[in-house]
Order: C-alpha cells, then structure tokens, then sequence
C-alpha cells in the first residue's frame, strides 16, 4: 500500500470514538418509535451502469509482515541471516536465534551464491536456535512440517535437528548427515506429537559446518503447494472471490534506491521492489529493507503473487517502479540509462506472464512450474507519486513501450495519494491530457467523509479515464467503519462505468508487527480473524451483480448547525512559538485574548511535546514531538475570528493552528507547511481520522512571523496568511446515513437490493420495485451490530446472518435494523 503520503499515512493505530460519526450533521434518532421512514423506488426498466466481474478486488502488500510471518508459510524467521541495521536499526544477522556454544554470520566468498551474501559459520559442539514470529513457532498434533537446510562442511558433519517448546519435545527428533565438500541442500520431515504456539527449532552439528536458508515449512500450505501459502489466510482472500489481485505495493514500489541487488551498485539493501529479484529458486532471490521497516525475504515473489491470482480466480494487477519516488522521499531519478532498464525490466515482466515457453522470460516461467502463461492484462506503473509532472514524464515512456510491443495491456497511472489538493487536480488534469486509460486513486479518510462522499464518482467525466480504487478505507476497524465504508460503495456501484476497479487496504496485519492500522485481516502464528471491514466486503465481493438498475431513495431528514469548538495551536517535528492569539465573536465580543505575557492557564494540553512560555511567546520546543495540540476556549463557540502570531523555529515542518475543536479526535486545523513542509491544507480530524478539505503547496520559512486569521462563519471558514486571502471551505455536505443501490445477477435472474442504515433508528423502507415481476421470497443477508463493535481472535459481533422474508410483492415495507448492511435478494419471475 500503500499508501498515502499525508500525514494520516503514517499514523499507526488510529481509532474511532463512540460516534458513528463527527458533528451535526448525522441525524438523532427518531422519537417515539426510534424509526424512519424512507423510501425506495426502482426503475428495472432503465438501464443502469454495466459490472464488470473484476470490480472488486484485493491489494496485498508486505506491511504488518503481511508476507514473511503472514501469508508466506515459512515458520523460520531470518532464516539465511541477512537481517541488517538497514532494515531495522535493532537487527543484527543473529535476530531471532540464539547459539550455545560458538557461531558468527560470515559474508565472504564461501557463501551459498552470490546473491545470498550472509551464512553461518557453527563450531563443532554447537547449535544455534530460532524464535519464529509472535510467541514462536506454531504446530500443530498430527500434522506435518517440512525442514530444509543449505550446508556444507569440510570434514563432514552430522546435524541433529529438533523442535520444542518450554513443556519438552515437539516432534521427533532428525538427523541429517553433511557430506564432506561443497554446498547441498538437505532435508528432513517432522509429525508434531502435540500442539503448541511457541514451539523452536534447534540445529546442533557434531562437527564445523556453514548453514545457509535454514527452513520449515508446514506441508499443509494453500493448494498445497511447495514454497506455498499459510492456509488460513490464502482461504480468507479466496472467500471474498476477488477479481483481481493487485500486488506488490504500495511503498515497497516506489521508495528506495532504483538500483539492482548487484556488486556494481555495491549491494544496496534499500531498493524498491524489482520483480526480477523476487523470482528463481528461493536460494538465490535477492534480500531487501522493507519500507515497513523489516527485512523481506522475497520467498514470496511474483511467480508467487501471479500463482495465488490463478487459484483464486483473480485478475493479476503488478505495479512496478516510475523511477519517482514517493511516500515522503518525494525525488525524481534522472538517469536514462536507468529509466530505459526499468522500462526493459517492465516489458520482460510481460513476457514472464504470457509469454511462450520459447520466449526467454516465458521459458523461466516454465522452468518455475507453469508452462502455460498467467493471463496478464493490466500493469501499474508508480505508486502515489507526489511529483505529477515528473511522474507523467516517466509514465508516457513506459507507456509507449508496453503499447509498442503489447497493445492490449492496459497501463494504469494515479493520482497521487490524496483524494484532492493540488497534486490530484494537477495529476489528473495530466492524466486526461495524455489520454490515459485509467487512474489509480488512494485514500484514507474519516467514516464521516465516506457518508459524505457517496456521490464522489457522480460527475466524473464519463468520456475520461475510468478509475481505479487502489486503496481506501475508513480510519478503523469498527463496525462504524464498516457501515461508512458500505455506505460509500453503494456510489462505487452506482458508477460502475467510471469506477471499474476496487480494493480495500491494506489487506492483512500481523498483530504483533503493526505499522499500519487499520486492516482487514488480522492474525498472529496462531489464528486469524476477519474485521467488520472484512465483513463488509465479502458481502458486497459475493453480490455484485452484472448490471445496476436505477433506483432512487428519500434522504434522512437533518439539521446542519454551525461550525463550533474551541481553538487551538499545535506543530508537527517542529518547534515553534505563538503570540498575540485572539478570538473576536461576529458581533464583536472577545472571546479570547490571550498576548502570554502572565501564564498560559488557559491553555490545555491534550498533545504531546514540551510547551513553555519564553519572551513573552508560548514555545513548543520538542523537534521530534508529534501532534503537540494545546486549546483553549469553549467546545460551543461559533461564527468568530481567531487571529494568531506563528514562528517556525526550526524541525521538517510549519506549524498547525486549530478551530472548531470539539475534543481530541474531533476539529479542523490548518497545516501550514505540512508534508515535509511543501504543502499547507486544512484538515478535519472526525472520530481521529482526518480529510483534506482544501489543499495548496507552499513553505513556511524558519525565523519568520506570520500573521494567521481564520474567520468562521455558519459552515463557511475562510482563511488568511499576512493579510492576504488563502483559500476557503463550506462544509455542509451532509453525512447521509442512509444508502442504497440496486443491481440485477444476470444469471439468478435475482434482483439485489443493498442497503446500509448507518444510523441508530431503525428504517422503516416503503419499496417500490416498479412493476418488476418478482416471488414473493427474499434472500436476506444482515451484518448487524453495535458501531462501537470490533471482532477479535476470540469473539467475532460483527458477523453475517441469513434468513428468509416472506413479504415481497412489487410493492413492499421493510424495516432495516439499526447500525446495518442488509441484502435482499429477490428473485424475478
């Protein structure tokens, strides 16, 4: 993913409140009765927008050690010894194992190959040990694991390997004899005696031997196949029938050094991903830092990837490197000869997908295990890239060559990482100039901005670039989310014809390893477990439909009051002082004046960082310091001005001025010289996610005052820098909780008809299926839950509940429950 380079993109763990949604623009419940009534009138003899199979889909990338320790079933951790400072700055080529007695990481000529730079020398008498990942390494009664191990020994060795957990034996034990010489690889198979999650494999030699790719695997992978899948996992992705698979990334693709994994780049480990390094037997594929901040094998590369897209059924969408970087390296690689490599590399990819097995990359497929080829229609090239015109540049070349040679590919550029502000609008006023296929937009906002932005895709240019949804989802993995996000795909269907393909992100968390919440799959070496979000989309994965018939629905009736919160101050990697703070009401009253010439009492600090006052300004000095929100004032003050006087003093960023604020997670606040200090937006924190509401590049200069306004009136903010208007916003888009869509399976027959009530009254629905001939049973699939509900590894309240009603006619009243996603499917005469 992965994922945008906003400032959100980096926050781990976000959470929503107890509000489905921020302010006053989601209705309260009814009185009495605790209901609304709503109606719903279709039009089957309209024609409503196509389907194609491959709308929604999934999007795997290596975050949260998705891959090694996730979905790649190796049980060893670390095990060719090469983890480095590089990837993480706590690693040393000994994580995860333990010696007794006497052994050290050798990188010199006596390595298994050259591509596999690290072994380890163990002295005679000794043994080295692995922890596996989370608690250890899982196995299970009766079930049987696969070890394998690269050695050598000059005078022949024999080694004794074993499992076990703190209670005694795990399996029996197994000796393997080295031959005296030269590299080999050897293997041994164990039956577990019993079960345990945190079990450790031991290897004892007799005598001195180099150990290399030291392995254990459970046989039972995915589909059984070697090198495979842990099982659990694949089945949970092949459950929501995806119709594609986008894969590697993310911002495994386009960060790091573009150089190979080779002695004349000097063996940078900080690459981005290149698909070359990733396939050939496993032995020999490159190592390499993860973005994430761990170590990435590449056992699970892209003969991988384009194997599981086949078993699954799924549509094979690679990205591949632009040569611009993104993700907050934000840099444009200018060197041809490099450029025209990634192109060749891009077109070698190709041909390692559908190419003949004379082709000399369809040869290596084959040699892989699969003659026939993979089937590829579509290719990414770049990821969120935040220099569009660079980006563009380098996407026209690659283009042309994939056009060149395979003109039935279709080759997807994006928008950036954002779902507005100047990069998008710049990108894809780019994009449509150049004729481009399709887009790659990705975002990640508050559930309110998805109740609000149903009807994103509406105006869409239906004669431009059709869009592809790489990545998305609400800040959380409640079932709050869950509804907002079912609420916005309601818009995605509707739209079908713009809106072409769809996917979730990220895909799965390991959560014991988490850099990026939240996610829809969740699992330790023990067990995995489906999300509210996860829910979501398996119903909506398993009842898209083939075509949309049109239908209309009466909105939630609402009140949108004013813009109101206190005002605040905050920085972000910065320090910075404030002074001469005011709000003034619209009739003139002084709500605040505050020049800290006395204390700052008023001020409470609800951020992180060191405030103080000095000469008369309040400081906030902790360069590294994070959101270091202070407020004052009153949650119900509204139309005011707040004048404040900000300094940079030094640190990556500006400075953050706050209105509106509510509490922690809720408020807006101006961000000037955010993002590395190239861009200032305003953002709206709601339930802890934010939204860009307006967006302009630009820097805030150290050492310098500026003069801040923001007048706030009613629902409308405008905003000044040094007496000059900036820019302006009317938030009054209201947060609809009530979506529907309708769309017909063309081979049931069945008319399918979704709705989400994401409010907390029940729906009280008169529908109208507009003369439609239909039986008078439904189908009926109900994700019900408290908003507040997340599942876990132990219980799971967000889960789907089939039943049958017995009411349909042409014209018919259903009551959707409270907080729901609800599928009627109803079957046509």
């Amino acid at each position: 993913m992965s994922r945008s380079t906003t400032r959100t993109r980096w926050r781990v763990g976000l959470t929503a409140t107890a509000l489905l949604t921020a302010g006053a623009l989601l209705p309260a419940p009814a009185h009495a009765e605790d209901v609304t009534d709503y109606t719903i009138t279709v039009d089957p003899t309209a024609q409503g927008a196509e389907i194609d199979d491959t709308m929604y889909g999934v999007f795997f990338e290596d975050i949260n050690r998705a891959a090694d320790g996730g979905l790649y079933a190796e049980l060893v951790q670390n095990r060719s010894f090469e983890y480095s400072t590089v990837d993480n700055r706590s690693y040393n080529p000994l994580t995860s194992w333990t010696v007794d007695g006497a052994a050290q990481v050798v990188n010199d000529a006596g390595r298994l190959n050259e591509r596999n730079r690290n072994y380890l020398s163990l002295a005679a008498g000794s043994s080295v040990t692995n922890a596996g990942y989370n608690t250890g390494i899982r196995v299970e009664k009766g079930k049987k694991y696969d070890f394998s191990v690269w050695a050598r020994a000059e005078s022949g060795s024999t080694l004794a390997v074993s499992l076990q957990d703190a209670d005694g034996t795990l399996a029996t034990a197994r000796r393997v004899a080295v031959r005296t010489g030269g590299w080999a690889k050897y293997e041994a198979a164990f039956t577990a005696s019993r079960t345990s999650s945190d079990g450790r494999l031991t290897v004892a030699s007799s005598g001195a031997a180099a150990l290399d790719m030291v392995s254990l695997f459970p046989r039972d992978t995915y589909k059984h196949q070697s090198n495979g899948l842990r099982k659990d996992l694949a089945e949970k992705v092949a459950a929501l029938r995806p119709g594609f698979l986008r894969f590697p990334g993310g911002c495994l693709v386009n960060t790091g050094s573009m150089q190979d994994y080779s002695e004349a780049s000097g063996w940078q480990r900080a690459r981005s991903y290149q698909w070359k390094d990733t396939i050939g037997p496993v032995e020999e594929r490159a190592t390499n830092a993860n973005f994430w901040g761990y170590n990435q094998s590449y056992g699970l590369g892209y003969y991988e990837y384009f194997r599981f897209a086949e078993d699954i059924g799924a549509m094979p969408l690679p990205v591949v490197p632009a040569l611009v970087t993104g993700c907050g390296q934000n840099q444009a690689v200018v060197d041809d000869a490099l450029l025209k490599r990634h192109i060749q590399d891009t077109l070698d990819l190709i041909e390692f997908a559908n190419g003949p097995v004379t082709s000399t990359w369809g040869k290596k497929r084959a040699q892989m295990g699969h003659p026939k080829p993979f089937h590829l229609t579509h290719i990414g090239i770049g990821n969120e890239e935040n220099l569009p015109v660079e980006f563009m540049a380098r996407f026209k070349e690659f283009r042309a060559a994939i056009e060149a040679r395979y003109p039935d590919i279709t080759v997807v550029s994006n928008s950036g990482p954002d779902d507005a502000g100047s990069t998008f609008d710049t990108a894809w006023q780019l994009n449509r100039e150049a004729g481009v296929d399709m887009v790659d937009e990705h975002y990640y906002n508050s559930p309110q901005w998805f109740l609000q932005n149903n009807d994103r895709y509406d105006s869409y240019d239906r004669n431009g670039p059709k869009v592809f949804l790489g990545e998305y989802a609400s800040w959380g993995n409640a079932f709050k989310n869950g509804l907002a996000e079912a609420a916005f795909m309601t818009g995605l269907e509707r739209n079908a014809d713009i809106v072409e393909l769809a996917s979730y992100a990220p895909l799965f968390a390991n959560e014991d390893y988490v850099q990026w919440s939240p996610d829809m799959v969740w699992f330790n070496n023990q067990a995995s477990w489906n999300s509210a979000n996860y829910e979501v989309q398996k119903l909506f994965m398993n009842n898209v439909g083939d075509r949309v018939v049109p239908s209309t629905a009466t909105s939630t009736p609402s009140v949108s009051g004013p813009i109101t919160g206190a005002v605040g101050l905050s920085t972000w990697a910065t320090t910075a002082a404030y002074d001469d703070v005011r709000v003034t009401g619209a009739d003139g009253t002084t709500l605040l004046s505050d020049d800290f010439s006395g204390d700052a009492s008023r001020w409470k600090h609800t951020g992180g960082g060191s405030w103080s006052l000095q000469d008369g300004q309040y400081v906030q000095t902790d360069v590294a310091a994070e959101n270091t929100m202070v407020s004052a004032g009153d949650a119900n003050w509204h139309d005011y001005d707040l004048h404040v006087k900000a300094t940079k003093k030094s640190g990556k960023e500006g400075f953050l001025v706050a209105f509106g604020v509510k509490d922690t997670g809720n408020y807006y606040w101006w961000n000037l010289g955010g993002w590395n200090n190239t861009t200032s937006a305003v953002e709206q924190a709601a339930d802890g996610g934010k939204s860009t509401l307006v967006s302009k590049a630009g820097t805030i200069e150290t050492g310098r005052a500026y003069d801040i306004d923001i007048k706030v009136r009613g629902r409308q903010v405008t905003l000044y820098l040094d007496g000059q208007e900036w820019g302006g916003f009317t938030d009054d888009k209201p947060a609809e909780p009530f979506r529907q869509v309708v769309t017909e399976d063309e081979k049931s027959g069945d008319l399918i008809v979704k709705v989400v009530n994401a409010q907390s009254a029940d729906a009280r629905t008169a529908i109208d299926l507009g003369g439609a001939r239909v039986a008078t049973k439904a189908r009926v699939t109900t994700l019900a839950a408290a908003p507040d509900a997340v599942n876990t590894e132990t219980e799971t309240p967000v889960a789907p509940v089939t039943s049958t009603f017995t009411g349909v006619a042409d014209k018919f009243t259903y009551t959707f429950p409270a907080t729901s996603v609800t599928f009627l499917r109803i079957k046509q005469k």
